[in-house]
């Protein structure tokens, strides 16, 4: 089972760059939880509550950090500690238009880690 939380969008200012920590930018993040998954699921204890990962991603991006890389990283350590049930955990940030001359479009940084149950 998987639990997705996609297109998430914050304003944010993450960078290296004087320009990214005065102005701030538009984040992009994607966040794919998969559990370990009971036969059957009806009880929101037996899964990973999508309102507390939201939480989780919206507590760390408001938190100005120079590299997605750490984000990310951090991301993955603090979601994996809501449930035992994690699996693995999927986390892409996407920098929207960043500040590169003639620049059109955005960067950023995935990392994925499983997780032994």
């Amino acid at each position: 089972m998987n639990i997705h939380l996609h297109n998430l969008k914050f304003f944010s200012f993450h960078g290296c760059h004087e320009e990214e920590k005065l102005l701030g930018t538009d984040f992009e993040v994607n966040v794919d939880v998969e559990i370990y998954q009971p036969e059957r699921i009806d009880n929101i204890h037996q899964t990973v509550n999508y309102v507390t990962v939201y939480e989780v991603v919206k507590q760390r991006m408001a938190i100005a950090t120079p590299l997605l890389e750490t984000i990310a990283s951090d991301l993955i350590s603090q979601i994996h500690i809501i449930s035992p049930l994690i699996k693995s955990i999927f986390v892409s940030i996407k920098k929207i238009n960043p500040p590169i001359e003639n620049f059109v479009g955005s960067v950023g940084v995935s990392l994925k880690k499983d997780f032994a149950l």
